[in-house]
């Protein structure tokens, strides 16, 4: 079927959207095991922030800032569908939504203290041009969080082979940064493999002081299954990194 796709347009094939939707609604999903209680450890206290939230998927994310009484919140999305559903989930909120692409965006100056992303900033060709944005963006004190898949996952696809649980991983061409096409979900997708080095240098080099690095080790108490918390200590799916701008 599918053409190798970059991040928003993967998500616009109707198979490969509701084969996602039933992934993450799965328990146990590593998404809500792993990647969301160490992002909401970095990203703190919500209340009376303005948060730009870059890829924000269903914008679940944006709800509950409401909750917790941010200031405002804009989601970028470049997927229809995607934008879809986070229009559905902040309707009852004065959340904003925009469908563009992350890297041409024109990213206001100066008016978000928050800055998350959420397993996206490996879809992207540009780092340097989203850091860029996200710093020009940011409030003097903002800080940006953001989650992406783990550098030694997106190093090499080879011992994947596609049916059940992954129990083989292999990490090869680690230094050959550059695009990497696997298949997810049903299709095939476009992703680009970079080191924990280049992102945190990348950071450094856009203007910000790093203040964590983090690799989303497994808790116990975040696992139903016994055999899913084993099977996730054994190699780190995501990376999480927080940065400030002076």
């Amino acid at each position: 079927m599918h053409m190798s796709s970059q991040g928003p347009a993967f998500y616009d094939d109707h198979d490969i959207f509701e084969t996602y939707t039933a992934h993450r609604g799965r328990p146990d999903n590593p998404n809500d095991t792993l990647e969301k209680p160490v992002l909401l450890e970095l990203v703190g206290e919500l209340t009376r922030k303005r948060i730009l939230d870059l890829g924000c998927g269903d914008a679940a994310f944006g709800s509950e800032a409401f909750r917790q009484g941010c200031a405002g919140y804009v989601g970028v999305e470049g997927s229809l569908n995607m934008s879809a559903v986070a229009r559905r989930t902040l309707a009852e909120t004065p959340g904003q939504i925009i469908q563009a692409d992350l890297e041409t965006w024109e990213y206001p100056r100066q008016v978000f203290d928050l800055v998350i992303s959420r397993l996206v900033l490996h879809y992207l060709a540009s780092l340097e041009s989203v850091l860029a944005g996200v710093y020009q963006t940011l409030m003097p004190g903002g800080r940006f969080v953001f989650s992406i898949e783990h550098p030694v996952i997106t190093s090499c696809d080879r011992a994947w082979q596609g049916q059940g649980p992954r129990q083989d991983w292999l990490v090869d061409n680690y230094f050959e940064t550059g695009a990497r096409d696997t298949h997810w979900l049903g299709g095939q997708v476009r992703k680009y493999h970079r080191t924990i080095e280049d992102y945190y240098l990348g950071l450094q080099r856009a203007g910000f002081t790093v203040e964590s690095l983090r690799e989303a080790c497994p808790h116990r108490e975040h696992f139903a299954q016994e055999e899913t918390y084993v099977r996730r200590m054994r190699i780190p799916l995501f990376l999480l990194m927080a940065a400030k701008k002076p």
